[in-house]
């Protein structure tokens, strides 16, 4: 009995997860608001169009327009998304803070590459060496000070996002390489 109680437990457990999971989980159609954006632009609806506000044409579709196929919607330029692919690497970042000799925080950090179509292969076959560029360009950051205080203010941030960049073109190729995004970011202070 002594044996089998702890599995009892461990199915009643994971049962009770589950439930819990499928009861909680979110609705699959999310509500239209009226929002806007940081840059001042009506944010776009579900189906890729957006709202209308007081003086915005852009707001305005025909019905020839909403006949389109969903890749025509959304913003005007589309220069930066097409022959785009993004390429979450496979693990996280973590970076120690030292100070006093001691470890007094670990940042945590995901991160992916925005890269030429096509070229997803060549960052999975070089991700030895982008990753430890990266751990070099985050321990630098790490040791200046970039993740005291308010760390995840645009104004740290730039300088961290340029650095990453600057790397990964140097290890994948200027044409393979088009951006890389910082997909999450977490400090544990100790």
């Amino acid at each position: 009995m002594k044996k089998l109680l702890p599995l009892i437990l461990l199915f009643v457990g994971v049962g009770a997860g589950v439930g819990a999971g499928v009861f909680l989980r979110p609705e699959a159609k999310i509500e239209e608001a009226n929002v806007t954006d940081a840059s001042g632009e009506h944010a776009e609806k579900e189906d890729g169009h957006t709202e209308k506000g007081e003086g915005d044409e852009h707001a305005e579709h025909s019905e020839k327009d909403d006949t389109q196929s969903d890749e025509d919607h959304g913003s005007d330029d589309h220069s930066d998304e097409e022959g785009s692919e993004f390429v979450k690497l496979n693990n996280q970042f973590v970076v120690p803070i030292v100070s006093g000799g001691k470890v007094t925080s670990l940042v945590v950090m995901a991160l992916s590459i925005e890269v030429t179509a096509g070229e997803t292969d060549t960052v999975y076959l070089r991700e030895p060496k982008v990753r430890d560029s990266f751990l070099q360009v985050l321990f630098d950051h790490a040791n200046i000070g970039g993740f005291d205080g308010n760390f995840t203010d645009a104004q740290v941030l730039k300088p961290l996002r340029g650095a990453l960049k600057e790397v990964a073109k140097k290890d994948l190729g200027k044409k393979v390489v088009k951006d890389v995004l910082i997909i999450e970011i977490a400090r544990q202070d100790y």
